[in-house]
């Protein structure tokens, strides 16, 4: 890339122009990519008025076009639609990126900041390969706990939590699967699954490997030799 600096414009400024408030709800998206935020703190830090029907529907309108999803809390027999806050989730990690002003691999010496683009780009795998499948990817928390993404359909449940450091741990995945007794439930990255390998292996495969496995642990093997392109663009930066 020749020019880092013009590619980087090109990525924040060109996917959405107008409306301002559309514009303004994709530019909150990517900040708060990997968070939960009710659709009332969105309007309280947006600065053009609206209602929350028109955010819920300008979200969804950024998710047919690719490029910004709005995930909704998982119940157990049903995905929460209504009355739960969407955790905002990138569907390509350029948009983060683009918008963080470093050098390349500045971000991973900020691991606050690393940690919330590898979780950026794993939520952009799932869902990106889950579309295709007619998959449903949520995320869950219960008080203190929580788990960062989960891939359910076809009656199969598959719980992710994403790690960056070895001395975190995942209670929340430990409670999880205590409620609802997934067919899968895997840490991505140190102690767990390679990250690289979790960004090879698609939606589909995970929900198949739960049927093969039962209750079991056994993970599902890679279905390409790279990581999905839409997930990971600048992952390095």
């Amino acid at each position: 890339m020749d020019d880092p600096a013009r590619w980087a414009a090109y990525v924040r400024d060109a996917p959405v122009e107008e409306p301002a408030l559309l514009r303004q709800l994709f530019d909150l998206s990517c900040a708060y990519s990997g968070q939960e935020l009710s659709f009332n703190k969105m309007l309280g830090q947006l600065q053009d008025a609206g209602n929350t029907t028109t955010l819920s529907h300008y979200l969804r309108l950024l998710t047919a076009a690719g490029l910004v999803a709005g995930l909704e809390k998982y119940s157990g027999v049903v995905v929460r639609r209504r009355g739960s806050s969407p955790k905002l989730q990138v569907l390509n990690t350029a948009l983060v990126t683009s918008r963080a002003g470093a050098v390349p691999g500045a971000i991973r010496a900020a691991p606050r900041a690393w940690g919330r683009l590898v979780e950026s780009a794993v939520g952009a795998h799932l869902v990106n390969t889950a579309t295709k499948a007619d998959l449903q990817v949520s995320w869950w928390r219960e008080g203190d706990h929580e788990v960062d993404f989960v891939l359910s359909g076809a009656g199969r449940v598959a719980a992710f939590e994403v790690k960056t450091g070895f001395t975190e741990r995942a209670p929340g995945l430990a409670l999880f699967r205590a409620r609802f007794r997934p067919g899968i439930a895997v840490v991505v990255g140190p102690g767990g699954i390679p990250l690289d390998e979790m960004l090879r292996t698609s939606a589909t495969d995970w929900i198949r490997a739960t049927e093969a496995s039962g209750r079991g642990s056994r993970l599902p093997p890679a279905t390409s030799s790279a990581p999905h392109a839409d997930a990971v663009a600048s992952l390095d930066v």
